[in-house]
């Protein structure tokens, strides 16, 4: 190494210590935000884009959207998802596919989203909610269809709209028959003449 390189190094060397205490200084005198949790759950503010654990969309009675197509148990790269169907005997005669269990693990589940993406009735939805902390391995595994399935009431047949009646149809005169006087018989006017 000569002396030109000697030197040439020092000064990059001082350049970057220079640029570092920069960066450092400017983040001294901005304002610091500290979490004060647990304190302050009330108002914490989680966005609303945070993927914490995988929920069931209910409506407001009840029911679920899930048709048991098993998507997102075939799209889960770790496997976190396991679901268990039945057939059962629709009204009409025919047989459909019904969720039994829909089993998700909170321990190996990597939060990806492929489930919620590759959802075709968006039926799952990741919630909010990060605090999931618990003692035992097994807590984590969560059944996600926790509320007994409805029935959903059976389609009434549709009644037979009532067929109209026939319209009277506007009485034609026909023509009157002629009577054996009136019709005169062509030797009758032979006569005559």
């Amino acid at each position: 190494m000569n002396i030109k390189e000697y030197f040439s190094s020092i000064f990059t060397g001082a350049h970057s210590l220079i640029k570092g205490m920069e960066v450092t200084g400017k983040e001294l005198f901005t304002k610091k935000v500290t979490e004060q949790y647990p304190e302050n759950r009330a108002e914490l503010e989680i966005p609303e884009r945070f993927r914490a654990t995988l929920q069931f969309i209910y409506d407001e009675e009840g029911y679920h959207k899930c048709i048991a197509c098993k998507t997102c148990e075939r799209n889960c790269p770790n496997g976190t998802i396991q679901i268990t169907t039945r057939m059962v005997d629709l009204p009409n005669g025919k047989k459909k596919m019904k969720l039994d269990k829909y089993m998700y693990d909170l321990g190996s589940c990597t939060f990806c989203g492929l489930c919620v993406n590759t959802c075709p009735t968006d039926a799952i939805e990741f919630s909010n909610d990060f605090e999931q902390a618990v003692f035992r391995r097994e807590a984590l595994l969560k059944q996600l269809n926790y509320l007994p399935e409805k029935e959903k009431p059976a389609p009434e047949p549709a009644a037979k709209p009532a067929s109209p009646k026939p319209e009277a149809k506007p009485e034609v005169a026909e023509p009157a028959k002629p009577s054996a006087a009136d019709v005169q018989s062509p030797n009758a006017d032979k006569k005559e003449e």
